[in-house]
């Protein structure tokens, strides 16, 4: 490990620097001394079952001031640590592998009424990015208190819980019957909705199942055939666009954010943008780079395209289904006859948090 000794004092866990009761900072960092250094810094092991203690005793400003770190701090909390951990445990599913891994869905009274549910739940849609809970009352009301469970409904331009059928009532082709390829939603949102609901309530007709790919899958596929393309889609920054004037909706909404989001320090990604019908003109990216980043976007999308990486589901009333919108793409489908849908969006951070409470990695 290397440490800076600015990080070092600026990260100091004593009484005077740092309130463990709040978790918060107490140190001014703008007082630190740039150039600070310790006066005789070395490094403690003690033995039995204590931790190995680093020391860092009288720096160089006029408080004399000691700090003291635990080397298993330093060692989670350092860069080279840091580069080695993953943020989020995932695992990456095509079909095959999911149906294999029969997880199970959620009964809605223990996903109601016990944390053991709620944590079940929230595991299986941490790992897989998708969820179920089944014998919900189908009906808009009941699918909002099932959502409000675990996080705070987000207000869109669509409202706080939207219900549709296929009247084309806004200016979207989801409002229809048509089949949807798969995207993510809301790519056109400087940051896109974390978490979608979906509830049928009555579908009269044929067609309609729902499509699920994982959208993270599919791309390290990418980063292992070619990661020069990977990289690219990581970098170049794309507009997404939704202008709506249908009725008394009327909207113009503008996104910019490449279509592949990964942490700069591990390089793990955390986002996918992939919206083939939202997406804007392409004029954000300079002559020299457009054709290989179409041929970046081809590669990604033959992945996304893969029949072996497509989940078919029957969505139907009862069966409620919770999808990452940073991760998992979804499509529909074409279908006959009258079809009820309703959901939400929820916020990103309320689920995590939730789920952190829980004692889940989030």
């Amino acid at each position: 490990m290397r440490l800076d000794f600015v990080w070092l004092r600026d990260h100091c866990r004593s009484a005077s620097c740092y309130n463990t009761k709040t978790k918060q900072r107490s140190l001014d960092t703008a007082s630190v001394d740039l150039a600070i250094r310790p006066q005789a810094p070395f490094v403690c092991a003690v033995s039995g079952c204590l931790p190995v203690l680093v020391e860092h005793p009288r720096n160089a400003g006029p408080d004399g001031h000691v700090t003291r770190y635990g080397l298993e701090w330093l060692v989670k909390n350092s860069y080279e640590g840091q580069k080695k951990q993953v943020m989020h445990p995932r695992i990456l599913w095509n079909a095959e592998i999911y149906q294999q891994a029969q997880v199970p869905s959620v009964d809605c009274r223990s996903f109601l009424e016990t944390d053991e549910g709620l944590k079940e739940f929230l595991q299986n849609f941490l790992l897989y990015g998708i969820a179920f809970v089944e014998n919900v009352t189908p009906t808009k009301e009941d699918t909002e208190i099932l959502a409000k469970r675990i996080s705070i409904i987000r207000e869109t331009i669509y409202g706080r819980m939207w219900y549709f059928t296929s009247d084309f009532s806004r200016g979207d082709t989801a409002y229809t019957k048509l089949a949807l390829d798969r995207h993510t939603d809301t790519t056109y949102f400087q940051e896109p909705c974390g978490i979608q609901v979906f509830h049928c309530l009555k579908h009269e007709g044929t067609g309609g199942r729902t499509l699920l790919v994982d959208g993270f899958h599919a791309a390290e596929q990418v980063l292992r055939q070619a990661p020069e393309q990977f990289e690219l889609l990581s970098k170049v920054p794309l507009k997404h666009e939704y202008v709506e004037s249908v009725g008394g909706c009327h909207n113009h909404m503008i996104g910019v954010g490449p279509v592949l989001n990964v942490y700069p320090w591990n390089n793990e990604l955390y986002l996918i943008r992939y919206n083939n019908y939202d997406r804007a003109v392409i004029n954000t990216v300079p002559h020299d780079v457009v054709r290989r980043w179409y041929h970046a976007h081809r590669t990604l999308t033959t992945e996304l395209r893969r029949p072996e990486n497509e989940l078919w589901v029957k969505l139907k009333p009862g069966k409620a289904l919770f999808v990452d919108n940073w991760r998992v793409l979804h499509g529909r489908e074409a279908f006959t006859g009258y079809r009820q849908l309703c959901g939400c969006y929820l916020t990103r951070d309320d689920v995590l948090n939730t789920a952190r409470l829980l004692g889940l990695q989030a």
